[in-house]
């Protein structure tokens, strides 16, 4: 099983070590830009000595020092940077399944399309702010995309009493992400869950895109067991009056692909580039408002 993870934060550290142990994974390929900075290091697994270094190459010296037989390649990029999307391109068409634990909107649009274009299937964890609660969803071939989740899911939830607005945005704009810091325990409850539902994946990577037509709560099963046919799995993680009632509760959800999605669904005929223009302005703005 070779996977592809892009994002070794406080919570893609937690998805790549948990995920490497698995005995079925024999090769990892992680992108990862950033520096190892002196504010990460009380929510991180690297110690204080290792600030300045790039954090693609601390993750798999973690990661290679618990599983020598492990393959791990590190690439110090952007997923965003255009220059490097032929390589990517590579990377994910050798890989099985995608994880993505980023919290830019810009780099989930970009995993998503490469994720896409290579017919893969992959998963993304995403911590609410503060750390009351989080998402975990997953994506196949044939299914929905990211943007008709986002969309879906800002359009229900918003208008849903007792639920809170998630931090969804358009794929160009600007977006303020979480703004009150999750605590360390938090964040490896989401990326436990996170690992979970992608090891889900080993066992059905070749399976077509979930079941269209179906959409709101999946009822939780009589005997206890995980649920498959889910696309997005909310977590919630502290009681917060008019957000969560209850804590530590589940709640699933399967999402159709989205027929008017301009992401995801092909056009019908040919579109002049003025109109097609509109259209696309049209579109983010309903996923900004929404």
């Amino acid at each position: 099983m070779n996977l592809f993870q892009v994002g070794a934060g406080s919570g893609g550290i937690v998805v790549l070590d948990l995920l490497s142990r698995d005995p079925r994974v024999s090769r990892v390929t992680l992108i990862e830009p950033d520096v190892y900075k002196p504010h990460n290091v009380h929510r991180h697994v690297f110690p204080l000595a290792a600030v300045g270094r790039k954090k693609a190459e601390l993750a798999a010296e973690w990661v290679r020092e618990r599983r020598p037989d492990l393959v791990v390649d590190p690439v110090v990029a952007d997923l965003t940077d255009p220059a490097m999307h032929p390589a990517f391109e590579q990377l994910v068409a050798g890989c099985d399944v995608g994880v993505c634990a980023v919290d830019n909107e810009v780099a989930k649009y970009a995993f998503d399309a490469l994720m896409r274009a290579a017919g893969k299937p992959w998963t993304l964890g995403e911590v609410l702010s503060g750390g009351i609660g989080g998402w975990v969803h997953r994506f196949t071939p044939g299914g929905p995309c990211y943007g008709c989740v986002a969309s879906h899911l800002q359009r229900t939830l918003t208008e849903a009493p007792g639920t809170p607005p998630p931090d969804y945005a358009t794929p160009g704009g600007a977006v303020a992400e979480a703004t009150v810091p999750a605590s360390k325990a938090s964040i490896e409850v989401i990326a436990g869950l996170h690992a979970v539902v992608t090891q889900g994946l080993f066992r059905s990577h070749t399976v077509e895109g979930e079941p269209s037509g179906k959409t709101g709560p999946i009822p939780s099963p009589p005997n206890g067991e995980v649920h498959e046919e889910f696309t997005s799995l909310l977590f919630t993680l502290a009681r917060v009056p008019g957000v969560f009632d209850d804590v530590f509760r589940s709640y699933r959800f399967r999402i159709p692909k989205s027929p008017a999605c301009l992401i995801c669904s092909a056009v019908p005929a040919p579109v002049a580039g003025e109109d097609l223009d509109v259209a696309l302005d049209q579109a983010l703005a309903r996923l900004g408002k929404e």
